[in-house]
């Protein structure tokens, strides 16, 4: 079964979790606007520590943190998956996250969150300041391309 999901002003950490136990219960699951989702903090203090990530590790070795507003909310995903295992390696493959709304899910039959009863935080629940990823990964120095 696919499920698809709008993460446009969710908070992404938990949507991320929402996602991963999707995956793991057997879903097929597309994320989309994932350049709207958010992370709650001070702007200073996200940026600095996602530029902290990227600059950890080896260039040629790794670890590699992404700056692309898709492939950064994956890799949180991919942080909530028991990934070295069988398990989470076939459930992330069924993991499909998108900028904006692509034309290839337009006429899919699938089901959303409110379909499944599940409730994710978003921006009107939070009290505290917030960015988007789009914002986080252009401070990063990712060129845009979406």
């Amino acid at each position: 079964m696919i499920v698809l999901i709008d993460a446009k002003d969710k908070v992404a950490g938990r949507l991320a979790s929402t996602v991963a136990k999707l995956l793991l219960s057997g879903y097929k699951v597309y994320v989309y606007n994932v350049e709207k989702a958010i992370i709650s903090g001070k702007r200073e203090s996200i940026i600095e520590e996602f530029l902290r990530r990227r600059a950890r590790g080896d260039p040629y070795k790794g670890p590699f943190y992404p700056k692309y507003p898709d492939e950064i909310f994956r890799r949180m995903v991919r942080g909530m998956l028991p990934y070295k295992k069988e398990k989470g390696r076939n459930a992330f493959k069924n993991l499909k996250v998108f900028i904006g709304f692509p034309e290839e899910i337009k006429n899919i039959n699938a089901k959303s969150l409110e379909d499944l009863k599940i409730k994710v935080k978003s921006a009107e629940d939070l009290r505290c300041e917030y960015l988007t990823l789009e914002e986080i990964s252009l401070a990063i120095g990712a060129k845009k391309r979406w």
